[in-house]
């Protein structure tokens, strides 16, 4: 219990950044309508929303929330054995970054 208030156990969140080659932005996002339905339907999955940056268009960030780390792991191992990330790759100028976040609900 914190100030009254009962912590519990929370979703793991991590965000996604995709840098995607010069003028591959839009394409990625389709791609993405195409492959997210899975992903909201893979276990431990929770909520997936898909942010572009306002300054630059090729960059796409997806805002995830799993139900446990394992979870989103599992998922990321089952698309890499379906090879979606290989269909993805020559939209990406480099690797994409995942940022897994602890949440502080004490502050």
């Amino acid at each position: 219990m914190l100030d009254g208030r009962k912590v519990t156990k929370m979703s793991h969140t991590v965000v996604v950044e995709f840098p995607c080659a010069e003028g591959k932005g839009a394409q990625f996002l389709d791609a993405l309508r195409a492959a997210l339905p899975d992903t909201r339907d893979f276990e431990g999955c929770e909520l997936v929303e898909t942010y572009t940056h306002q300054d630059d268009p090729d960059k796409i960030v997806l805002w995830e929330k799993w139900a446990a780390k394992p979870n989103q792991e599992a998922y990321l191992n089952w698309r890499a054995e379906t090879g979606m990330l290989d269909l993805l790759g020559p939209f990406l100028a480099g690797a994409p970054s995942f940022i897994h976040l602890d949440h502080h609900a004490d502050v």
